[in-house]
């Protein structure tokens, strides 16, 4: 069967640029991902030819998009696009969708498809469950779109909580007061806060009680009303203590639980997390979002990693 031949013309030479990459290493990512067409470029016109020309002549497309829009590509940012296309979601919907500005004046978006269908779940969800290995911004999205709604006054306060169990350890083996014996549980949460508002900023939060940071146990005999509620690391709760944090929700309240099945580390391994879908399944303004390898936004190592564990998993059994 013949193959298929698509022209783009890009309107610019400053775009070209940024679409073809420095020594046309971006065009040399394209090219190696999809390895059944030919592209040939003569000035501002690209040509493609192949079975997969009409795929690849969208990709062009939805990069020239990205850049018309003040984003600039990288070898990364391009990849997650193609992961995106193969998977028929549109970059330019996902990757121009602003979710907040921190303090410093940068965007937080969604970088892949999986995240934004996370960020809309938050959005349109009374209660969202999010569920993914390392790196997928679990956590960190869930606090951006927390100081959204707390700044735009959706809610009058941010509440973020985890379990204190982390790999055996118990709070009275570390020193200090109950806060200093908390704080290293608690640290990623108050990191994605402090990167979003700046140091200064969240303290003057916390201050004021607009932001509530403490461990799991706190939120026992409480009705949390108004308020956007997450719930870090779920997986290191049990089953009784699941349903008592879902029992707390009250009126005008949001909640977001994120975990990482694969990351157990509650005694006897029995995760609350664990089994929930099947428990919830069906409940309205309630949402479960699976995040998974093309999702991780750290060092692409990561993304490997999961990956080898992913492949294992199955075989053996073992997280």
């Amino acid at each position: 069967m013949a193959g298929t031949k698509v022209k783009i013309l890009v309107p610019g030479n400053h775009l070209m640029a940024g679409l073809l990459g420095q020594r046309d290493e971006l065009l040399r990512v394209i090219e190696g991902a999809f390895g059944d067409v030919r592209i040939a470029v003569r000035g501002n016109e690209i040509s493609i030819d192949g079975e997969g020309a009409e795929r690849v002549g969208a990709l062009f497309e939805e990069l020239i998009i990205l850049l018309e829009s003040g984003q600039g590509l990288d070898a990364v940012q391009v990849n997650r696009t193609i992961d995106m296309m193969h998977d028929d979601v549109r970059p330019s919907e996902v990757l121009t969708s602003e979710l907040l500005r921190s303090s410093r004046g940068r965007a937080v978006r969604p970088k892949t498809g999986g995240q934004k269908q996370y960020a809309d779940a938050i959005a349109s969800n009374i209660v969202t469950i999010g569920i993914g290995p390392a790196g997928t911004g679990k956590s960190y999205l869930a606090v951006a779109l927390a100081v959204q709604a707390l700044q735009a006054r959706q809610v009058n306060r941010i509440i973020l909580t985890r379990p204190a169990v982390e790999a055996g350890e118990r709070l009275g083996f570390l020193p200090g007061d109950l806060m200093a014996k908390v704080d290293p549980y608690l640290r990623p949460l108050y990191d994605a806060l402090h990167d979003l508002l700046e140091s200064d900023g969240a303290q003057r939060l916390i201050d004021r009680g607009a932001v509530e940071v403490a461990p799991l146990a706190f939120m026992r005999g409480r009705t949390l009303n108004n308020s956007f509620i997450i719930l870090d690391e779920a997986q290191n709760t049990s089953p009784e203590q699941m349903k008592m944090f879902l029992t707390r929700i009250g009126f005008g309240s949001k909640a977001v639980i994120t975990g990482d099945i694969t990351q157990i580390d509650v005694p006897g391994g029995r995760s609350g997390l664990v089994g929930l879908e099947a428990v919830l399944s069906g409940v309205p303004d309630l949402a479960f979002v699976h995040l998974g390898q093309r999702d991780v936004v750290r060092h692409r190592i990561v993304a490997d990693i999961v990956a080898a564990y992913e492949r294992r998993a199955p075989t053996d059994g073992s997280p």
